[in-house]
């Protein structure tokens, strides 16, 4: 596995050479390890990139939009406001995009949600923790696929990574797809990442020149807990300090993540939490269970914004 200065110097490498201006999107872009990441990519590229962050925190996604490098007169940085717990919501956005964007070189889904909480679902009838860390991460990468699509048909990098858990998964219960009658928080929390397999594997099937990476960070500091509970913020503090020596801050995650997704090859790759490539390990997928969960993911799609209309 590539130590963080092999991993850090890849990045400037990859991204400082470009000679186009890429397209990135960062879902998620606004806190925790997409904000990282999203920093770390106009640092590298020096500023010289379209880059929009979605999310729903703006006076956040101002503070990191400022941190950039100055885009030159071609490049644009910008915010986009979504509640991406809602499908109608992503719909909605992702249709403006296609719209207005020439392309899509690199979409990063990180969006997620800390809490006790049972199942909890939106007026869509999709819990939330599975609709962040799971649905909506395929509404974007379905709906996004065209500005993929010309971007690696210009012979430009086209690629998607997942930040969630790879390796960390569960067999999936074809019986239960979406956890309708046997949700629990840990079921939940290891379902999604065999979902995302599954997933990616799927995209790549149709798109096999285009880059689908699901990526593991593993124990990162951020201030999710204490977004979550504001009352707990001295006890997240603790857990830092406590944890230190065996998590990374959330700087040097981004930096593997972004070298997981831009050494990953075409095709559906796995990458542990400093961007290594952990090939079928701890894999629970299974051809039948992929069929079955593309089916799903696409009926319950469309169940949801048929609600919603």
């Amino acid at each position: 596995m590539p130590s963080l200065a092999i991993a850090r110097s890849a990045n400037s490498a990859a991204l400082s050479a470009l000679a186009h201006i890429p397209v990135a999107i960062f879902v998620g872009g606004t806190s925790g390890i997409g904000r990282a990441t999203a920093e770390a990519f106009a640092r590298h590229t020096r500023g010289n990139a379209r880059i929009i962050l979605i999310g729903r925190n703006k006076a956040a996604a101002d503070a990191v939009l400022a941190s950039f490098p100055k885009p030159p007169a071609a490049a644009k940085h910008e915010f986009v406001a979504c509640d991406v717990s809602r499908m109608r919501n992503i719909h909605a956005i992702t249709s403006t995009l296609i719209a207005r964007l020439p392309k899509v070189n690199y979409l990063v889904l990180s969006p997620g949600l800390l809490n006790f909480k049972g199942r909890d679902e939106t007026d869509e009838g999709i819990d939330r923790r599975l609709g962040l860390h799971y649905y909506a991460r395929w509404k974007f990468t379905y709906d996004l696929l065209p500005l993929l699509r010309k971007a690696k048909d210009a012979g430009e990098d086209a690629r998607v990574l997942s930040v969630l858990g790879a390796g960390y998964g569960m067999e999936a219960d074809l019986k239960d797809l979406g956890l309708k009658t046997s949700y629990s928080i840990p079921r939940a929390g290891r379902m999604s990442p065999t979902y995302t397999d599954l997933m990616m594997e799927s995209f790549a099937e149709q798109h096999p020149d285009i880059a689908f990476v699901h990526a593991n960070p593993g124990g990162v500091r951020t201030s999710l807990l204490e977004h979550a509970y504001p009352s707990l913020k001295r006890l997240s503090g603790a857990f830092d300090l406590l944890l230190y020596p065996f998590t990374n801050s959330a700087a040097d995650c981004a930096e593997y993540m972004l070298y997981a997704l831009l050494q990953s090859g075409n095709g559906a790759s796995r990458r542990g939490s400093k961007g290594e490539d952990i090939g079928k390990w701890r894999y629970f997928g299974s051809d039948e269970a992929r069929k079955a969960v593309w089916e799903h993911s696409k009926a319950e799609m469309d169940r949801a914004l048929a609600i919603s209309g």
